[in-house]
């Protein structure tokens, strides 16, 4: 398409499906914003990003040489790039799959695809869909305790108290085999009873550290 280019149809040819999906991008871009974490960067990358592969769809314009070349580059990228949350991966997906449309020229395909996927995501945004009612009273706790206690049992009578589930996910010895450091995935009853629950602890493995954070916030660590 971008070969023997006709500029008395620039704009039929070129700039009209560019300007698309990028209108698109921004589309996809603030939908991706309601209620969601996101990073500038990224936001700056969903919005232009179907202008980006609308134009490699017209370079290719059928050339199965060209287009294993861009297929290599985009596997570089990808291979280079974090990877990204379920949601992340979907909006990219969506916006390259709009640019994608618009660069066959089909400008009508690719709106409506917008307008459906993008009014769905926001819908189930805004409705809470999927949502774990226990997600916030989920956490991640970490006691260290020293080696005289038994660990598998210790806690069990403030883990009935204080939560509706806990479950041991690892254990390890510290400072030379003295000190065990347990790390629980638990589900509080009421977050209001955090403080005092981790006073209980407190008193129990003898005022030794103790950490206590969501899930999320626990794997980023990890990572």
């Amino acid at each position: 398409m971008l070969n023997n280019v006709n500029y008395d149809s620039l704009g039929t040819a070129f700039l009209i499906p560019l300007a698309v999906s990028l209108i698109l991008g921004l589309m996809f871009s603030c939908v991706h914003m309601y209620r969601n974490k996101f990073s500038k960067s990224f936001i700056g990358t969903l919005a232009v990003l179907p202008a980006i592969v609308c134009v490699v769809i017209m370079a290719v314009n059928g050339s199965i040489g060209t287009g294993v070349a861009i297929a290599g580059a985009f596997s570089l990228v990808r291979f280079r790039s974090a990877p990204g949350t379920a949601k992340e991966i979907a909006a990219v997906f969506a916006a390259m799959t709009a640019g994608l449309l618009t660069g066959m020229n089909y400008i009508l395909y690719a709106v409506l695809f917008t307008m459906v996927i993008g009014g769905m995501i926001f819908i189930y945004q805004l409705t809470g869909f999927g949502n774990e009612r226990s997600a916030g009273r989920r956490k991640s706790l970490r006691i260290m305790i020293p080696e005289d206690l038994d660990y598998t049992s210790v806690f069990d009578d403030l883990f009935r108290k204080y939560t509706e589930s806990h479950e041991l996910i690892s254990s390890k010895t510290s400072n030379m085999g003295s000190m065990f450091k347990l790390t629980y995935e638990v589900v509080l009853k009421n977050d209001s009873d955090e403080k005092e629950f981790l006073d209980a602890v407190r008193c129990r493995n003898g005022n030794l550290e103790i950490s206590i954070s969501t899930l999320l916030q626990h794997e980023a660590a990890e990572l």
